[in-house]
């Protein structure tokens, strides 16, 4: 248990066990209360109120409550929107897995010894041992992680290298000034007893991060990893021809194509850039259509001139505290290639302001299918394969484009004023996929997140086929495949569990079902095999569906172009109002990580200029 003074400032703790808790409840007088006081370190106490329930009648409780909730088969009817997640990406450096961290409070990086604070200076910290370092000093590591490294062959191999076993001689000590901890960066909190420090160094750290400190007492990891490098570097030899530098965003047709050496190609002419920029003022904000944690997405009117298209708004300060920058970036290349397909949505320009980025995408006033599927339980199979048909031609068009979508669910295929499906929000999405170059992110909505990423394997598209395998069988069904009370138990059914198939589902339905949830990923359908030659889609004209004429089985109510009856009711009484953060933060923000981000299309322009 952690007292905080604030959300970032801990003032003491104290460990409680759960047996003591037990049996100070059971000798009271109620058998089932009991109030006390505990010891604080470094100093003070503080009363606890301890409730103990009993965990028989707990059930029996459960189970009178939920018995009239469950449908007779036992399956969960879809009900409610469900949110992607996304794990932090984890660099793995020398046994630690450093994560980006935003840190709203000074705090030392442990190997310069320098702040790490504010939005415009990126940091990491370590999911094992805590340890918190600028992004510029990942290369500067040299101690091995204590949390899960300790007595590996590679620490006993540095130790013998580089004899780097030098343990620390840590004392407990009275701090008279403000203080921060060596290893973890932040302030030593307390009024005495505030942490230990080295007898031999001076290193200070809290009397939690003791055991994670690495022996490396008295060295500077700064200069020794600068010292290496200058070791290594005239090591190289001096013919070694060495590869140019690439930006991490830079276009990938500026980038040296394989088989054409080491020849740069040459910078490329510059475009004519268009005079007009979108700005926030050519819009008026309608009405929000949706929300998550990313931001909003709001209906929106070009002022004057009677188009409507949908915004969707994200904070900046939000993208650079969950490292998501890339991410950003992404979608908006993907959206790019989107008008190459009529079954993705097609962006219209991306602009800026000195907190928020906008997208500004086609308006698709039918609705999605989650919104559908709510009002009719489950769709006809002749629906549902149109649906699916028309999903199978846009994933299989950003699968050659090497982008692996992740985010496949009712939820993200919108419907048009007549009827055809369009794939949207691609923010999940991971380019430059090929036979060798897999991805390893755990990400997704639980319910159609695949087997092999529960398992923490690296992943290609088979993924996407999977979540597809769901999305039919709850357009078929009405229901979720796998069922769980929490997370942990759906995605243990997700692994080992079958679905339950209704038995009026036809053959054809439950064969491709069966196959698209393959749990080995090279035998998957979709991977393997033509999924459009299937039984299921015997009576899909492919020519013609890749070219949207086939019509619709289902034809939405749309009354005018920015009619938004078709959207949740939750979102829509919502005012459509951006929201802002913390001042302070923003104008330490590096607004230079969002270069390049904003364009408009020829089409917009010559919508608004008409």
């Amino acid at each position: 248990m952690v007292l905080l003074q604030s959300t970032e400032e801990p003032l003491a703790k104290a460990t409680l066990g759960i047996s003591a808790l037990t049996d100070r409840c059971r000798k009271s007088r109620s058998g089932s209360n009991a109030q006390f006081w505990i010891d604080l370190l470094p100093t003070g106490k503080v009363q606890v109120a301890v409730q103990y329930f009993v965990e028989d009648g707990d059930q029996l409780e459960n189970k009178a409550t939920s018995v009239k909730s469950i449908p007779e088969n036992g399956m969960v009817t879809l009900n409610r929107r469900r949110g992607a997640i996304k794990q932090p990406k984890i660099h793995d450096m020398k046994g630690h897995q450093y994560i980006a961290t935003f840190f709203g409070t000074p705090t030392f990086c442990s190997v310069c010894r320098e702040f790490v604070w504010g939005l415009n200076k990126q940091g990491y910290k370590c999911k094992q041992c805590n340890a918190a370092i600028h992004k510029r000093c990942l290369e500067m590591v040299i101690a091995r992680c204590t949390g899960t490294a300790t007595n590996s062959r590679e620490t006993m191999f540095q130790k013998e290298r580089f004899k780097l076993d030098v343990p620390h001689r840590f004392k407990y000590y009275n701090y008279k000034s403000p203080t921060f901890c060596d290893h973890c960066g932040s302030l030593l909190w307390g009024l005495y007893r505030q942490g230990l420090k080295c007898d031999e160094c001076s290193m200070n750290v809290h009397s939690q991060c003791q055991s994670k400190v690495a022996n490396l007492c008295g060295i500077n990891q700064k200069l020794m990893a600068e010292a290496l490098s200058q070791i290594s570097m005239k090591a190289k030899k001096p013919d070694e021809p060495s590869g140019p530098d690439v930006g991490i965003y830079q276009d990938r047709e500026d980038i040296t194509k394989p088989g054409e050496g080491n020849e740069v190609s040459p910078a490329p002419v510059p475009t004519r850039q268009s005079d007009l920029h979108l700005t926030l003022d050519h819009l008026q904000l309608l009405k929000v259509l949706g929300k998550g944690s990313f931001g909003k997405v709001m209906l929106a009117e070009l002022k004057g001139k009677g188009q409507f298209f949908a915004v969707k708004v994200l904070k900046k300060d939000v993208v650079l505290m969950d490292d998501d920058v890339e991410c950003t970036l992404v979608e908006k290349r993907v959206l790019s290639l989107a008008w190459e397909n009529p079954f993705l949505t097609h962006l219209y320009s991306t602009f800026q302001s000195k907190e928020h980025l906008f997208f500004v995408m086609e308006y698709l006033n039918g609705g999605d299918l989650m919104f559908h599927i709510q009002d009719k339980g489950r769709f006809e199979v002749a629906r549902a394969t149109f649906y699916a048909a028309e999903i199978i031609v846009g994933l299989q068009f950003l699968h050659s484009k090497g982008v692996i979508y992740r985010d496949l669910k009712l939820d993200n295929i919108m419907l048009d004023k007549d009827g055809h499906i369009k794939i949207a929000d691609f923010g999940m999405c991971k380019e430059k996929i090929t036979a060798t170059e897999k991805a390893s992110t755990f990400c997704g909505t639980p319910d159609y997140i695949a087997p092999e990423i529960l398992l923490g394997q690296k992943y290609s598209f088979s993924v996407d086929w999977w979540s597809f395998g769901v999305l039919v069988f709850e357009m078929l069904v009405g229901q979720s495949p796998f069922q769980g009370d929490d997370e942990d138990e759906l995605f243990e059914a997700i692994r080992t569990d079958n679905p339950d198939y209704p038995r009026w589902l036809n053959k054809e339905s439950k064969n491709l079902l069966e196959q698209l949830f393959i749990r080995e990923p090279s035998k998957r359908l979709g991977v393997v095999g033509n999924i459009r030659e299937h039984p299921f889609f015997k009576v899909i004209n492919w020519t013609l569906l890749e070219k949207r004429q086939v019509n619709p089985p289902f034809k939405p109510k749309v009354k005018s172009p920015g009619d938004c009856s078709n959207f949740d009711r939750e979102f829509l009484n919502e005012k459509p109002r951006l929201s802002f953060g913390d001042k302070k933060l923003i104008d330490t923000m590096d607004q230079n990580a969002f270069k390049g981000f904003s364009f408009v299309n020829p089409k917009l322009e010559n919508m608004i200029s008409n």
